[in-house]
């Protein structure tokens, strides 16, 4: 968040404030999603962009690989994937709507090392 707060760039941004409603795969039922942050920045063009920023381990912005003996964690894993996929999908049309980008940051966008 201090990178926000020190780029001169970044006209506003705010943590977990938007909402967007997603239907779950595991129970099919109505969620709500709350994103990372949302900034809005000035482009060197001058313009103004404004994006969703959602904040997610790498391992958890791939599909799970498939096994032969789905184990509990490996079950976890896809239920994790479903609900992300939706979220995201949702995430996505909700930016789409507005003229915004949505994206999603890992920890090689933010330069850490595990």
């Amino acid at each position: 968040m201090s990178r926000l707060d020190k780029d001169p760039n970044i006209v506003e941004w705010s943590s977990e404030e938007h909402v967007i409603p997603y239907r779950s795969p595991i129970d099919n039922r109505m969620h709500r999603y709350f994103v990372d942050f949302y900034i809005k920045k000035k482009m060197p063009n001058g313009k103004i962009k404004c994006a969703l920023i959602e904040i997610k381990p790498k391992s958890q912005t791939v599909p799970p690989k498939v096994i032969n003996k789905p184990n509990k964690r490996y079950i976890n894993e896809v239920m994790t994937w479903g609900v992300n996929e939706a979220k995201w999908k949702a995430a996505t049309e909700f930016c789409k709507d507005r003229g915004w980008d949505f994206e999603i940051l890992t920890e090689d966008h933010l330069g850490l090392k595990f």
